[in-house]
């Protein structure tokens, strides 16, 4: 246990110097930007920045030890009206069991939906030729594991995928994280995550060839490659902390175990990015014996408010709320849970998502 933890300890600590030392001037240079593309519904409320207290399959999206908190079966779906009126959508879907009281395991899902798309080329710019549909897709696999009462850590493997045409490009990034919880109720957060560290990639494929004409004493074809770059992943690192207020009469549900009707939790959450701005912000939820949960955040970023220098679509503000339903009155057993975000833009509609997860 001792020894897995310090693994995870250093990938994270390693990846934080990697992406502190990143250069400035690479912004914007990264690719495959739909792994920073949070369509879960409900730590998109958040604006992605519960660091410190997410947990549940929505965990391997930000910080992969909340999937330690899962101790029997969960089942999550969720799609995302990305940028409403663009035509994107993003859908997630998971499931993660947990096992051995102490483990859990978990796949997950995420494709993008980018249209149809006309085929053109620099002789026929017009198009004509047909269409084709972009295909983004990552599949993960995650394990977290509970190394005491208080800390928790994780890591996911993620497979990349991305196809444009008669062009691929192929990839594998890894994500770690961890999670420390403390106080008279355990009602203190904190939580550190590694995304998106792996192989640079490179597109491929039969849509770089080109067909030259040679013009000697006999002319023929000739069949030359084109070179793509390389592009490398958009390493981010998350630091968080999140604390609970708990109000209301308290109610003994174990000997020795009191549990109390209202939950009011502030976090505060800094994300450093070797390709782009960094991100800060703060957010609140209200919860209601934990089946009733409205939550807003908001996130800031360098020179977000000057039109001049603003480079973000969006203004800051994220809201949600979920509404978990037991199936039993005492609040024990499987629970389903129905979970909505909203993302505030400058142009378009905003940013919506839907999300259907089931507890057992």
């Amino acid at each position: 246990m001792k020894k897995l933890l310090a693994i995870l300890s250093g990938v994270v600590l390693t990846g934080a110097t990697t992406v502190y030392a990143g250069n400035p001037d690479r912004r914007g240079e990264a690719g495959a930007y739909e792994l920073l593309m949070n369509g879960w519904a409900r730590s998109s409320g958040f604006w992605t920045m519960n660091t410190a207290s997410i947990r549940g399959l929505e965990s391997e999206r930000l910080n992969v030890a909340g999937l330690a908190k899962i101790r029997k079966t969960e089942v999550v779906a969720a799609y995302t009206l990305w940028l409403q009126g663009s035509g994107v959508g993003v859908t997630h879907a998971g499931i993660a069991q947990g096992f051995k009281e102490t483990n859990t395991i978990a796949l997950s899902i995420q494709a993008l939906n980018l249209g149809t798309i006309e085929r053109t080329t620099t002789q026929s710019p017009e198009g004509g030729l047909g269409t084709y549909r972009p295909t983004f897709l990552n599949i993960g696999i995650s394990y977290a594991k509970v190394f005491s009462n208080s800390i928790y850590g994780g890591a996911t493997v993620r497979l990349i995928n991305q196809s444009l045409g008669n062009l691929n490009a192929f990839g594998f990034a890894i994500d770690a994280g961890l999670q420390y919880v403390t106080g008279p109720k355990d009602n203190i957060h904190f939580g550190v995550s590694l995304r998106n560290v792996g192989t640079p990639m490179k597109f491929r494929g039969d849509a770089l060839a080109t067909s030259v004409q040679v013009v000697s004493s006999n002319t023929y074809q000739l069949t030359a490659e084109n070179k793509s770059n390389k592009f490398e992943l958009p390493t981010q690192l998350n630091i968080g902390a999140a604390y609970d207020f708990w109000m209301g009469k308290k109610k003994e549900v174990e000997p020795k175990v009191f549990k109390q009707d209202y939950r009011i939790t502030a976090l505060a959450n800094f994300a450093s990015n070797a390709f782009g701005y960094d991100h800060y912000g703060v957010g609140l939820e209200f919860g209601w014996r934990e089946i009733l949960m409205l939550r807003a955040a908001y996130r800031f970023e360098t020179g977000q408010f000057k039109k001049e220098t603003r480079l973000n679509v969006y203004t800051g503000l994220a809201a949600g709320m979920s509404v978990d339903i037991p199936f039993k009155k005492d609040g024990s057993g499987p629970r389903l849970g129905i979970d909505y975000s909203f993302r505030a833009t400058q142009t378009f509609m905003g940013t919506h998502a839907m999300g259907l997860r089931f507890n057992l």
